[in-house]
């Protein structure tokens, strides 16, 4: 996904998974502690008004909707973490596992490097 684009702009669009069913409303935007890149998205929907956190790389933002280029049942079995707090490495680590992701390489000046600050909030 481009980068350039405010990740507080993604939140309220509609998702869709990668044969273009609807998954639901984007909720929050989740940035990487030590980039400040958008990594995670959590999208509400409509099965029990439940969030599934999907990564926002390889996902695109195709007009004013994203699309996630997996199947809407993997993503709706996603882990659930809630809104509104940050993920815990524990926590990112079950989502990159659940989408079958590669790590991001860990720089060796940041070893307690942490993720999924919400959009919006400011660091400590």
């Amino acid at each position: 996904m481009q980068t350039d684009i405010d990740p507080r702009s993604l939140i309220g669009r509609k998702a869709y998974d990668r044969d273009g069913n609807k998954i639901g409303t984007v909720d929050e935007v989740y940035l990487d502690d030590a980039t400040g890149v958008p990594e995670w998205a959590a999208v509400r929907t409509g099965l029990f008004s439940r969030d599934a956190f999907v990564p926002l790389e390889p996902s695109e933002l195709v007009g004013d909707a994203l699309h996630v280029p997996y199947e809407r049942a993997l993503i709706k079995d996603a882990p659930d973490f809630g809104v509104g707090r940050h993920l815990s490495p524990e926590q990112e680590l079950q989502l990159y596992r659940h989408y079958n992701l590669t790590l991001p390489a860990v720089p060796q000046d940041a070893p307690d490097r942490d993720f999924g600050r919400l959009a919006g909030q400011e660091e400590a």
